[in-house]
């Protein structure tokens, strides 16, 4: 979940590509646009509720 988190933050609060996301945390850009997608399927947005723990 904090890698999660940390895609949702560069994505949104700081604007970044998929591609810059994925080389900041090691992951390819084609799962982090998987993971933004599951996400946006999952009702979540940024900035994630209090209560949702890791």
């Amino acid at each position: 979940m904090r890698k999660i988190r940390e895609i949702l933050r560069l994505k949104y609060e700081c604007g970044r590509s998929n591609r810059d996301i994925g080389q900041s945390c090691g992951i390819g850009s084609s799962t982090v646009s998987e993971y933004l997608q599951r996400v946006g399927m999952a009702g979540l947005a940024w900035p994630l509720p209090e209560g949702l723990s890791d």
